[in-house]
C-alpha cells in the first residue's frame, strides 16, 4: 500500500523536518539507523517506528558489533561542537570504535591487560616476582662442593692451622689444611681412618670429614688443587670490576641495607650495627676490602629477599674478626686470618690463606652448594 501526499506538502516537510515514515508496508522487517545531516549539521536520525520509549536505536546482541552514537547517550552528536559525526555501523564483530566519538568512550570488546597486571588484579604490579639485578657480578667459581679438589667441597680450609674449642660444630662441608700437617688442626679430637685418608671428629658432622695434607693419598694432591682454588677465587674477588659502591659510608656499614653490586674498600670495614643484604636468589654481592672486617659482639649479618649466603662473597685483605654472638652470611676469601669468637656463627665458608680459629662456633655451609 502507498501513501500520496501533495507535492508540495512532501516538497515542504523534506526541506525543513524529517519525519519517521515508513514507506513500505512490510512491517515486520527490521531496519538499520540511517543518518544525515540537515543544513546545521545536526546527525539525523531514522529509526524503526516500532522503537518506543527513549528513540534509541535497538542494540545488536552480537558480539562485537560497533553501536552507533545514538546509543552512547543521545546527544553525542551535539557534543561535537556541530560537526558531522561518522560512525562505523559495518557489523563485523573486529570491535573497531566509531570515528567522530568522545575520546573517554571505547566500545572496544576486550582490553588487553596481561602487561600491566597481575594475578591479583592491581595493574602495574609485575608477575614475575623477584626480579634479579641487571648486568650484576657473576659468583666467585669454587667448584663442585663434592671435589675433594675443589675449594667448595670445604666449610673450612686454611693453609697453616685450625684450632678449635670443645662446643664447636661445623655441618655441611669438609675441613682441610694444607700444607700444615694434622698436628697443626686442634681442639678436634681427631680420630683417624683406618684408610689414613681422612679422619672424623665430634666437632664435624658427618658425613663431614677432616683432611690434612699429609694424611694418605688422594688427600695431598686434593688438598693442593683446593687451596690452589681457594686462592684462584680470592684473586678473582678481588679482581672484579666496576666498582658500584666505593669506600661506602667511609668502611662503617651498620645498619644499612645492601643491594646486589660490586662493593669496594681500601680501609678495614666494620659493622656495629646489624647489616642487611637484600635482593633475589640469583644476585650477587662482592665485597672487596683492604684491610680487616670486624663484626661486633651481638650483631647480624642479614639475608632478605631471597638473598643467599652462596652469592655473598667477602674478598678480605687482612683479618677477619666475628666477635662473640655475632651472626654472619656469606663466604669468607681471607688473604690472612679468620677468627670466630665465643659462640658467634657463620652460614657459609671460612676459607683463610693463614689459619682459622674457632670458638664454641656453629657454621653451617649454603644448602645448595657453592
Amino acid at each position: 500500500m502507498y501513501y500520496r501526499l501533495p507535492l508540495v506538502l512532501v516538497l515542504l516537510l523534506g526541506c525543513n523536518n524529517p519525519l519517521d515514515i515508513n514507506l513500505s508496508d512490510d512491517s515486520d522487517s527490521s531496519q538499520t539507523a540511517a543518518h544525515g545531516t540537515d543544513g546545521t549539521g545536526a546527525t539525523q536520525t531514522t529509526r524503526d517506528p516500532t522503537t518506543t520509549g527513549t528513540g534509541e536505536v535497538p542494540t545488536s546482541t552480537g558480539s562485537g558489533a560497533s553501536q552507533t552514537a545514538t546509543e552512547q547517550s543521545g546527544s553525542q552528536s551535539a557534543s561535537q561542537s556541530g560537526s558531522e559525526t561518522t560512525e562505523d555501523i559495518s557489523g563485523t564483530g573486529t570491535g573497531t570504535s566509531s570515528t567522530g566519538l568522545d575520546e573517554t568512550t571505547s566500545t572496544s570488546s576486550t582490553t588487553d591487560t596481561t602487561d600491566t597486571t597481575d594475578t591479583t588484579g592491581e595493574p602495574g604490579t609485575s608477575t614475575g616476582g623477584c626480579m634479579p639485578k641487571l648486568g650484576g657480578p657473576a659468583p666467585v667459581v669454587l667448584g663442585d662442593p663434592d671435589n675433594l679438589a675443589a675449594a667448595g667441597a670445604y666449610a673450612a680450609l686454611a693453609k697453616t692451622a685450625i684450632t678449635s674449642v670443645p662446643g664447636t660444630s661445623i655441618a655441611g662441608g669438609h675441613v682441610g689444611i694444607s700444607p700444615a700437617a694434622a698436628s697443626d688442626i686442634t681442639g678436634f679430637a681427631l680420630v683417624l681412618h683406618p684408610t689414613g685418608v681422612y679422619a672424623t671428629s665430634p666437632t664435624v658432622v658427618e658425613p663431614g670429614k677432616i683432611y690434612a695434607a699429609n694424611y694418605a693419598v688422594p688427600t695431598p694432591a686434593n688438598l693442593t688443587t683446593a687451596v690452589l682454588a681457594m686462592q684462584a677465587a680470592y684473586v678473582d674477588a678481588a679482581g672484579r670490576i666496576p666498582t658500584d659502591y666505593l669506600d661506602l659510608k667511609s668502611g662503617n656499614i651498620g645498619g644499612l641495607t645492601l643491594e646486589p653490586g660490586i662493593y669496594t674498600w681500601g680501609s678495614t670495614v666494620l659493622v656495629p650495627k646489624d647489616v642487611t643484604i637484600e635482593g633475589c636468589e640469583d644476585d650477587v654481592w662482592i665485597f672487596q676490602i683492604a684491610g680487616d672486617l670486624n663484626v661486633s659482639t651481638a650483631k647480624n649479618v642479614i639475608l632478605a629477599g631471597g638473598a643467599q649466603a652462596k652469592n655473598v662473597f667477602w674478598q678480605i685483605a687482612g683479618q677477619a674478626t666475628i666477635h662473640a654472638d655475632a651472626h654472619f652470611e656469606g663466604i669468607i676469601l681471607s688473604k690472612t686470618g679468620i677468627t670466630f669468637q665465643t659462640n658467634a656463627s657463620l652460614h657459609g665458608r671460612a676459607l683463610a690463606q693463614t689459619m682459622i680459629a674457632f670458638d664454641m662456633n656453629a657454621v653451617t655451609t649454603p644448602a645448595s652448594g657453592q
